[in-house]
């Protein structure tokens, strides 16, 4: 199944860009680390962090995607449209147990979609990927998702482009999208409220 014609079917009003928990009425936002501030008074990293913001996306992760579930992995690449893509978007070929799953990669080009001066000039290419759960190597997807802003820390998405990409989990069999925009928090909708219920209530 295409990614358009499921989301067509399951959730219509909403687009795969950052911030789709204000584009349906059943979600949650999830703010991660709270409390603790990414840098040290000495300026360094702070470590502790970015462990327990791991620790976090992991634990929700768990609780919503079993490993039998199928998955359409989406990316979003914000690029300039004369563009050519000179570093690899490290998203599917290094966190595929099978990289023969990627023959079945689709590609599709959006109008850009966010406010920008000269907006016109940019574009969304978006991948999307059926598989497994069991297929992907999740540490390193949510650890890159999470170390968006922070260049120094490892594994990151690897690009050049307008924006760092954007990666979208959207579990077909339980009808769930989650998404992690950055270290400081992610969010989840779901097609109904009873498959949010037992993660709300712990």
């Amino acid at each position: 199944m295409k990614i358009v014609d499921y989301l067509n079917e399951k959730f219509p009003t909403v687009v795969l860009v950052p911030s789709v928990y204000y584009q349906w009425d059943i979600g949650i936002h999830f703010s991660l680390g709270e409390g603790i501030y990414q840098f040290k008074e000495n300026g360094e990293l702070n470590l502790e962090m970015f462990s327990t913001a791991y620790k976090q996306t992991f634990k929700i992760f768990d609780e919503l995607f079993d490993q039998n579930d199928d998955l359409i992995l989406v990316t979003n690449n914000y690029k300039w449209k004369k563009q050519q893509q000179t570093t690899k978007l490290k998203v599917y070929q290094p966190n595929l147990r099978d990289k023969n799953i990627l023959k079945k990669l689709q590609s599709k080009t959006y109008p850009y979609p966010f406010e920008e001066d000269e907006k016109e000039d940019y574009e969304m290419q978006q991948f999307s990927l059926q598989c497994k759960v069991s297929d992907i190597n999740l540490e390193g997807l949510l650890k890159a998702s999470l170390n968006e802003d922070f260049p120094p820390m490892k594994p990151r998405f690897g690009c050049d482009s307008v924006y760092y990409p954007d990666v979208f989990f959207v579990n077909t069999t339980k009808d769930i999208i989650f998404f992690v925009y950055d270290d400081r928090g992610c969010e989840v909708i779901a097609l109904t409220a009873e498959k949010l219920r037992p993660l709300y209530e712990k």
